[in-house]
Formats: structure tokens, C-alpha cells, sequence
């Protein structure tokens, strides 16, 4: 399969999540009726900037996306925005309060469908190391009990995200895209669609990715049954 051989290839270990598509490393994205007009990526409509999994403690650095069935006459583009660009739209000081854990995320609809104890992540920063980012827009907000100057910073990233430079890519049949998941986010965009239901047939294939064997391993004790890269998320 091609997407086990390009991570085999770059040397970047594949994650699953134990209770996501009964703990499978390759996902088929397509759109699922009862998750119409939702943000998640089973569902048929366009989706905010974010990173994958922005609620679970184990997030990928990589995702890669394989165009199976893409139809020719419906424009939907995914887009990207490089985490170094946001941060030039950032000041030292909302650099700063956004590296602290003032945040939290609620798990997308799919994730408490699979998984009833999912409801909220705990509180995170929205930025770590360097460039990597964990935020949703319109659903990562400021934990109840964080200072004033955590609402200031969350108004920061939205106006950063606007402002950011960004590229976007329209898969076709047989496309093969790679992009960081946490050093930038991604969105789903639909441009122009001229048949919904033909658009609805839209078919990737996606797995996640870890940066290297040692980011992987950072992860071991999470491993469910011995399966490398496959991690209990309760």
C-alpha cells in the first residue's frame, strides 16, 4: 500500500487511536449522513482551521492524504497555514501567555461517538516548541479559570489566522499530500460545488504520522496489545 510504504520510506512511524475505526493506521475520510454540516472530517461540509485530534494527548506530526475518489467538476481544497507564518502576526507577549495551559478543547463529535469518556481535553497551551500548534478555530476556548490576558491571546491567534499567508491544494484521483499537523493547521474548503451529491462522494485515505522513532517512542507506554504506534485514548 502506498501510504505504508512512504512512511515506511521517510522513517515516520504511523499512529492509531484504539477506539477511532476499531484502532485501524488507515482511515477511509469519506461523508457519513447522521455528521452532515458538522466539524469533522466524516462529514460533508467544509472544516475551520486545526490540527487532527487538537483534544487527544497524542497528536500526529503528520498527516497524509490519498485521493481515491475525487470528483473532477467539484473544487474542494484543503488548505494550510506554516506555523512559523502565525507566529509573525504574534507578539512576544501573546507568544508567551499562549504557551501556557489556559486552553481546552472539546473532542469533536465523532471521537464522543466512539468514545463516551471524551467529552474535553484538559487544559493545554495552544502553542509548544517552536511552531507547533494546538487550537481549533470556533471550538478551542479559554478554560474557566485562566487570567484575562487567555481571552486576549485566543482574539490573538484568530486575528494571526486571518492574517497568515497560506497555500491550498485541490487532491485529485491518485494525489498524494503530506503536511505537518502541528507545526500549522489545515482546513477543508469547498470553492465551488456544482453537484452536492457527487461532492458527498468525495474518498480519501488518511493516516497519521509520527516526526520520528523517537517521538514514537516517547508514546510507548500508551500502546494497546504491544501494537506499536496504535494508543489507548480513554
Amino acid at each position: 500500500m502506498l501510504l505504508a510504504l512512504f512512511a515506511r520510506l521517510a522513517d515516520t512511524p504511523l499512529l492509531a487511536y484504539d477506539s477511532r475505526n476499531n484502532g485501524d493506521f488507515f482511515t477511509d475520510v469519506i461523508a457519513i449522513n447522521r455528521y452532515s454540516g458538522m466539524q469533522t472530517g466524516f462529514s460533508d461540509s467544509e472544516l475551520m482551521y486545526h490540527n487532527d485530534r487538537t483534544a487527544h494527548a497524542v497528536r500526529a506530526d503528520y498527516i497524509s492524504l490519498l485521493g481515491l475518489r475525487c470528483p473532477q467538476d467539484d473544487l474542494i481544497y484543503t488548505g494550510f497555514v506554516d506555523g512559523r507564518n502565525l507566529l509573525t502576526h504574534l507578539s512576544d507577549g501573546e507568544q508567551k501567555t499562549l504557551r501556557q495551559p489556559y486552553f481546552i478543547t472539546p473532542f469533536d463529535v465523532f471521537s464522543r461517538d466512539t468514545n463516551s469518556h471524551q467529552i474535553v481535553s484538559g487544559k493545554h497551551p495552544i502553542l509548544e516548541n517552536h511552531h507547533s500548534f494546538r487550537y481549533y478555530d470556533t471550538t478551542t476556548t479559554v478554560a474557566s479559570d485562566s487570567p484575562e490576558e487567555a481571552k486576549d491571546a485566543l482574539i490573538a491567534i484568530k486575528n494571526a489566522l486571518a492574517k497568515a499567508e497560506r497555500v491550498r491544494h485541490r487532491l485529485l484521483n491518485g494525489d498524494l499530500l503530506v503536511f505537518a499537523n502541528q507545526d500549522g493547521l489545515h482546513n477543508r474548503e469547498k470553492v465551488e460545488i456544482n453537484n452536492p451529491e457527487r461532492a458527498r462522494t468525495r474518498w480519501l485515505l488518511k493516516t497519521y504520522a509520527f516526526r520520528n522513532r523517537e517521538a514514537a517512542a516517547r508514546h510507548e507506554p500508551k500502546w494497546v496489545d504491544g501494537v506499536s504506534g496504535r494508543v489507548a485514548d480513554d
